[in-house]
């Protein structure tokens, strides 16, 4: 399912990559599920709600269908990752400047291990933004607010 999944699923790599990790093992650093003022913007997603909130992949193998009502970002990471760290404060303010308008999620590569084959993911942190209409886009590396801020006026707002 997944090389048919990749076979179809157009993905963009967008040209704002700066740096990231590419080890897939190691336990240093916080747990960024336990950060408070995170999960109170930012949605941690498992397989189950990635299906319910995003793209049912099961149900719709061929074909990116989008299951959400506003945009969104997915944060592709690891607690061990210091450039994942390093991040999540600027998409903590993300959240909060774009509340209503862009949807954050976050996806523990070390947990969600489905998930991160189904896009591949071999460095962190990378991002998959989703427009409401269209295909998403791939992005990865270490950027900052103003990055983010460009990528989300040209990609997730521009027809909005």
């Amino acid at each position: 399912m997944n090389k048919l999944f990749l076979s179809v699923f157009p993905v963009i790599l967008l040209a704002f990559t700066v740096s990231g990790c590419n080890s897939t093992s190691g336990n240093e650093g916080s747990n960024l599920a336990g950060d408070e003022k995170s999960s109170a913007k930012i949605e941690f997603l498992t397989k189950e709600t990635f299906k319910q909130k995003v793209w049912d992949y099961e149900k719709n193998q061929q074909t990116w269908v989008y299951e959400g009502k506003l945009p969104a970002i997915i944060d592709f990471y690891a607690d061990w990752c210091r450039p994942c760290r390093m991040v999540a404060p600027i998409l903590d303010e993300l959240a909060e400047d774009y509340k209503g308008k862009v949807v954050i999620y976050k996806i523990n590569t070390q947990v969600e291990k489905e998930l991160a084959a189904i896009f591949k993911i071999q460095s962190i942190p990378s991002f998959l933004y989703i427009p409401v209409q269209g295909q998403p886009q791939m992005d990865k590396g270490l950027k900052d607010k103003a990055a983010f801020e460009k990528i989300i006026a040209e990609v997730l707002l521009k027809n909005n």
